[in-house]
């Protein structure tokens, strides 16, 4: 918790000083472009990969970059994408999935998750996603071609949404399909069009 004061004192005294009128601006109103759906390992910053200034994103973070299919009921995840799309109108919605992402990990191999029941019941929004990738490779590879299928079944899911679905019927939003490779540093924008769902 100490790295974290000292890092709060370092934003007051070295940061907020020099974008002190984006923050005088954003207190009153903020107009993000984009919905960025991550996971939410730590090693996955998106306003850091993209080089965002604060306020450019909305934000969602969940474990595996997952995105339920649309029910209705309370669902912070839909409520959060039906904000940033019928509110805020972002124009894009980038789904960024990662190497070595230990919940495409835990499905690629088959790890017991019976004393983790609520993270099992989670991973079962990548139901679509293990069908997806079945027998495509072994290995660490089954877990890239998992990673990348992923990204395209949650794409899938999001369009179910109705603000997302009005909003692509309308033309006013744009789907993209990311994946991060952590030790490289590249981002891979993957076609989308050539699997959909």
């Amino acid at each position: 918790m100490q790295d974290l004061t000292e890092g709060v004192a370092r934003f007051r005294r070295d940061v907020f000083p020099a974008k002190a009128d984006l923050f005088t601006r954003l207190a009153g109103h903020h107009r993000p472009t984009t919905l960025f759906i991550s996971c939410s390992d730590a090693r996955v910053v998106p306003e850091l990969l993209t080089q965002s200034e604060p306020g450019e994103l909305f934000v969602i973070r969940t474990a595996g970059n997952l995105v339920p299919a649309y029910t209705p009921g309370a669902d912070g995840v839909a409520a959060s994408i039906e904000y940033a799309v019928a509110v805020l109108g972002v124009s894009d919605v980038v789904v960024c999935g990662h190497s070595a992402c230990g919940a495409m990990t835990a499905l690629a191999e088959q790890h017991d998750l019976s004393g983790l029941p609520a993270v099992a019941d989670w991973l079962r929004h990548a139901d679509a996603s293990r069908a997806r990738a079945t027998g495509e490779a072994t290995g660490l590879e089954e877990t890239g071609a998992l990673v990348r299928e992923n990204v395209r079944a949650q794409l899938a899911n999001l369009a179910t949404h109705p603000s997302v679905a009005r909003a692509l019927l309308r033309g006013t939003l744009t789907l993209h399909g990311w994946v991060y490779d952590i030790p490289t540093g590249t981002v891979e924008e993957l076609d989308t069009a050539a699997r959909a769902a």
